[in-house]
């Protein structure tokens, strides 16, 4: 094993462009492990945390690109750095005249683009409300991916937004579809006159694709980033997407997502749902029904629910109503009786934040103690990296596992190692997984991961146990691959597929229910 560092001074790449390169070089032959990064305190922490930073490294700045490269014995290391550098290598969108056009700005790539109106922030939190202020001022709606944002920064974001009639998506904004076209983290969909507001990443995609999945269609999806509907921030995001569908023609039926929000920002957001003359589904996870009712607004308990009202209110000819968890309590009974002594929890190991919290509630709600690193009750907090303990759900887009690395929809490798460290606790009855297809995430999540799966299955199969692996694969059959080729694989390796979100929680709730009794 050999470790290279390279550092190319002034080459600046942003953090979506690297992720997705970091994990293509991390499947070519010959390499150990690869990383490209820019040379911020936070990467170099990561790097030096790995015991790859080298005093070259050490010396980069933030405006250098660094590129790391832990080669195999006998690996050709020049070769894999050209490769890895035509990873690296993008091309600009063409001019009118058939040349290549690189813009270094958003101002210069705002004036040469015609008919520009949207710019997509993915650089460094440390950069990014600056980039945001200078698209704005430019007359552009913005999308942010970044995160560690100040939410000072947000704030005076999104009130200038509004001010200027602009969107303001983000910071930590994953998805978004406009116009039909997927933004970030999104899955293609068929048009229609369903619109989503959502504070989700995953929540929203879960919603979009179960109304596809329901004969339905999208109009637009408009992603707020997670803090949108915190005290400080206000909903300023939320307020202005809901006013922007209700005056969309396109736009029959609108769908709320969030997490719960504050007290007094769910009061606004509610007084917009009465206001907006158009049906609205509220999906707030743990929310209430009573208050949704009371502003004539239609209360959805689940991602499932949500999508299933939306498609009725919108009249969709041929709509046929698929049930959660229909035979869960069935499964679950020939699940646990297969369990050995002692088997008795779950282990959720999740990408997608919402998807770990809908089945993470649905566990908590049948009464049982919940440990995660994304838990609301400091009682049953896990931090990131921590040993698992009874019924343990990890989330691991948050940003405890994400500082510094891909997110694990594009490189699932943290993930990848949980699954056989869960398998070797002889207590663990199940362990329940997501898989999100779509423009954005890894070419073949499955795929990735089958051999953890199947080298899981194995352990508990030789120790005399019983392993239940439970998989929900968040995707549609336009997506590549498609949601049926990935199922299949899952299938074949004696996975229990689920059909949605919903259906993964009630059948996670029954079998740790039952294992406990």
């Amino acid at each position: 094993m050999s470790i290279t560092a390279v550092v190319r001074k002034n080459t600046y790449f942003d953090s979506v462009s690297l992720m997705s390169v970091s994990t293509k070089a991390n499947g070519l032959d010959g390499v150990d492990q690869a990383f490209t990064a820019m040379g911020t305190e936070m990467n170099k922490g990561v790097l030096e945390n790995l015991g790859l930073l080298t005093d070259e490294l050490r010396a980069a700045e933030s405006g250098d690109l660094m590129i790391v490269l832990v080669s195999e014995d006998g690996a050709d290391t020049e070769a894999l750095l050209a490769e890895i550098e035509d990873l690296l290598t993008r091309k600009a969108p063409a001019s009118a005249g058939g040349g290549e056009v690189t813009y270094r700005t958003i101002a210069s790539a705002a004036a040469g683009i015609d008919g520009a109106n949207l710019a997509v922030i993915a650089v460094n939190g440390a950069y990014a409300a600056r980039e945001a202020r200078k698209a704005l001022e430019s007359g552009l709606h913005v999308m942010m991916f970044s995160d560690n944002v100040a939410v000072e920064d947000e704030i005076a974001l999104k009130n200038l937004a509004h001010d200027k009639g602009l969107f303001m998506m983000g910071p930590d904004c994953g998805t978004a579809i406009v116009n039909n076209i997927a933004l970030c983290f999104g899955n293609k969909v068929r048009p229609g006159s369903i619109g989503i507001v959502a504070a989700s990443g995953t929540g929203s995609q879960e919603v979009s694709v179960r109304v596809h999945a329901l004969g339905g269609g999208i109009s637009q999806l408009i992603g707020t980033g997670g803090r949108d509907l915190s005290e400080q921030v206000g909903g300023i995001m939320m307020v202005d997407g809901i006013r922007a569908l209700a005056a969309d023609p396109a736009t029959d039926v609108i769908v709320l997502v969030s997490k719960p929000p504050a007290a007094s920002v769910e009061k606004k957001v509610l007084a917009e749902v009465a206001a907006a003359g158009k049906p609205v589904v509220v999906w707030f996870i743990d929310g209430s029904e009573e208050a949704v009712t009371a502003a004539g607004g239609h209360f959805a308990a689940g991602s499932l629910q949500a999508a299933r009202k939306a498609v009725e209110l919108a009249g969709v000819e041929g709509y046929a109503a698929q049930d959660a968890g229909a035979g869960a309590e069935a499964a679950a009974e020939a699940v646990v009786s297969r369990l050995a002594e002692g088997q008795k929890y779950v282990r959720g190991l999740f990408c997608g934040g919402t998807l770990c919290d809908e089945t993470m509630y649905a566990v908590r709600d049948a009464g049982l103690d919940v440990w995660s690193n994304i838990q609301k009750n400091a009682d049953f907090r896990l931090p990131a990296g921590s040993a698992s303990r009874g019924h343990t759900f990890l989330d691991f887009g948050d940003d405890d596992f994400t500082n510094g690395r891909p997110h694990p929809m594009i490189d699932p490798a943290l993930r990848i190692e949980r699954i056989v460290e869960e398998a070797e606790d002889p207590e663990v009855a199940a362990i329940v997984m997501d898989f999100v297809l779509g423009f954005g995430s890894h070419e073949d999540p499955v795929g990735t991961t089958l051999p953890a799966i199947e080298e899981a299955l194995r352990i508990a199969k030789d120790a005399g146990r019983h392993l239940e692996i439970v998989a929900y694969v968040l995707g549609t059959d336009l997506d590549t691959p498609s949601v049926a080729a990935q199922s299949a694989a899952l299938r074949a390796a004696g996975v229990t597929v689920t059909l949605s979100s919903t259906e993964t929680g009630r059948f996670a709730r029954e079998i740790a229910k039952k294992a406990q009794a």
